[in-house]
């Protein structure tokens, strides 16, 4: 364990086949939030400890990252798959004592918060999905040139251990990269807590749970997302969806569209920054979320 959010304690909580790592802080409301690739739950330091002060903060690792439990994942599988990563987040939570809480989410965890709001739409009180597409469609959109941003998607999930021995021969290169290119505001994640994320990814096993978490995206999770398509189902609750302003590029799709095919109650914006929203702009977020929830 390293370093951790100020005022926040923490524990190892078991949910079905794993641990995980969880940072627990305040009184009030409940709310998850749920970091991406290739962080830890550190990516909420700046958020978690504002919400504390009159909610129940829960800020886990998910399965695979950080310090909590990183199962082996088979491909074609269930392990990392989003619905069995959003049930871990419901049997935390009612472990906790709470059948309901709001959920927010970025990259990776937002895909988790996604499923768990149709999946589990009785518990989800309030949504919020920082900068990702349900697999489904950010499959869909990537043709072309367009897919090259996105070259990571294609890599991970490749079916044999291809990815697993690249990213071993080099792990801070690799993660390194996205830290880096996908960050707009050079200052927002530190020399410490960048050394952190690094130290948490380049576990051989970390690796391995990566790779099986985007295998899973690839397959399982986006025939999920078919099928709930082709039935029709919808988040009923609240949702807030934000994404990094894309200056002058032009996106391959449309958010805000995007959006709308999946969400009844729908809150749509822009933040100037890059993909880290959590850690660009702290400040708004915590007025979107705040927005949404209270």
């Amino acid at each position: 364990m390293g370093i951790r959010i100020p005022g926040f304690h923490y524990e190892r909580i078991p949910v079905g086949d794993v641990r995980l790592n969880v940072a627990i802080a305040g009184s009030g409301p409940p709310i998850v939030l749920l970091h991406g690739f290739p962080q830890t739950h550190l990516a909420w330091r700046h958020i978690a400890a504002d919400l504390a002060h009159d909610h129940q903060v829960v800020c886990p690792d998910l399965r695979g990252y950080g310090d909590s439990d990183k199962p082996a994942g088979e491909h074609g599988g269930r392990t990392y798959a989003k619905r069995t990563m959003a049930a871990d987040v419901v049997e935390l939570m009612r472990s906790l004592g709470h059948s309901r809480f709001a959920l927010a989410g970025h990259d990776r965890g937002g895909l988790v918060a996604f499923r768990a709001g149709l999946d589990h739409p009785g518990t989800i009180s309030h949504l919020a999905i920082l900068d990702v597409l349900p697999a489904v469609n950010m499959w869909a959109t990537l043709r072309g040139t367009a897919g090259v941003f996105a070259f990571h998607l294609y890599l991970l999930a490749q079916p044999t251990d291809l990815a697993e021995r690249m990213i071993r021969a080099d792990p801070d290169l690799f993660f390194g990269h996205f830290l880096d290119s996908w960050l707009h505001i050079s200052e927002a994640i530190p020399a410490d807590i960048r050394a952190e994320y690094l130290a948490a990814a380049r576990e051989p096993d970390a690796i391995a749970a990566v790779c099986a978490d985007y295998r899973a995206s690839a397959a399982v999770d986006n025939a999920d997302d078919e099928a709930d398509r082709a039935q029709r189902r919808r988040l009923d609750m609240p949702v807030t969806a934000l994404w990094q302003d894309p200056g002058e590029m032009v996106l391959p799709f449309d958010p805000a569209a995007i959006w709308a095919e999946w969400a009844t109650d729908l809150r749509t914006a822009t933040v100037k920054c890059g993909h880290f929203l959590p850690e660009e702009q702290p400040d708004t977020i915590i007025a979107a979320l705040r927005d949404l929830i209270e």
